[in-house]
């Protein structure tokens, strides 16, 4: 480990998609695995994790001690078998779905979806067009507090829709995935996909992903749809008006902004519906003075 891994104070939205956030105290980027380990042994404050960014919202004020960024490194995707592989966590969910389509796996094409890393899909269990991460986790590799690495089932974790419990504090390493002989990823489904998405949703622009879970039975971009709110705006920020489960970061939004818009969508579709929106996005960290 070096110097040049660790930055004091380093700004938040040079790493989120939605590009606001404040100051982290320690913001840490480690090398490899034994960089990582020995980090954690010697660091008893409190840890972030943070990938690529995306499905997070960091406040103003910034997050207290350590952030530990991983997009940098843990990239590699190696091919287990003809059916399996496994994939570090600071590789993108674009980037597993063409390696599946490069080596003949699948059906993986629903990652080309996601718009994180495998480390944020795992925390998750992030999914679209019909199916979800853990769906195809055979293993996890995963690191404790105290810099401990563990091999872990899935039966050790309890899954759901878009949640995640964990046997312990943890975080995840890689994962090894295996795919159904049937359904191989084809590049004409990436494509598919692709087009879709861009059709559908403001990809280009800056947001989280979706902002909330699907109600059962529901969609939320369809009740707030409903609610009249596409386009509404709050300051920097507004909800998209190609898919009304983004909000855009179009006009310098301030993390608070962002806040403040999804409070105004929960209160608005809870008075019209009586439905309650939780939120998919994480938010963390501490509001400015």
């Amino acid at each position: 480990m070096t110097g040049n891994n660790i930055i004091l104070n380093e700004p938040l939205s040079r790493h989120t998609s939605w590009k606001v956030g404040g100051l982290a105290d320690v913001f840490f980027t480690p090398n490899d695995r034994n960089d990582l380990s020995h980090f954690l042994k010697s660091n008893d404050g409190s840890i972030t994790w943070l990938g690529n960014g995306t499905n997070i919202l960091v406040r103003d004020g910034g997050v207290r001690d350590v952030v530990i960024s991983t997009k940098k490194a843990f990239k590699e995707i190696e091919l287990m078998d003809k059916s399996s592989c496994k994939a570090e966590v600071g590789v993108s969910c674009f980037e597993l779905a063409m390696y599946a389509t490069k080596n003949n796996l699948g059906p993986a094409a629903f990652f080309s979806g996601i718009p994180g890393s495998i480390g944020g899909a795992l925390t998750m269990n992030a999914g679209c067009f019909g199916h979800e991460t853990w769906e195809f986790v055979k293993s996890v590799e995963v690191i404790d507090r105290n810099g401990v690495i563990h091999h872990l089932d899935p039966k050790e974790f309890s899954i759901s829709y878009r949640s995640v419990s964990f046997p312990f504090p943890l975080w995840f390493l890689s994962c090894e995935m295996i795919f159904p002989d049937e359904g191989v990823t084809t590049m004409e489904e990436l494509k598919s996909l692709r087009d879709s998405r861009i059709e559908r949703q403001p990809l280009s622009e800056n947001t989280c992903g979706s902002v909330f879970k699907n109600p059962e039975g529901n969609h939320a971009g369809d009740l707030i749809e409903r609610s009249g709110l596409k386009g509404f705006r709050i300051g920097g920020c507004s909800i998209s008006e190609k898919h009304a489960n983004f909000i855009v970061n179009d006009k310098g939004a301030t993390a608070r902004d962002i806040e403040t818009l999804i409070n105004h969508i929960q209160n608005t579709v809870k008075d019209r519906f009586g439905i309650d929106l939780d939120t998919e996005v994480r938010i963390i960290g501490e509001h400015d003075e």
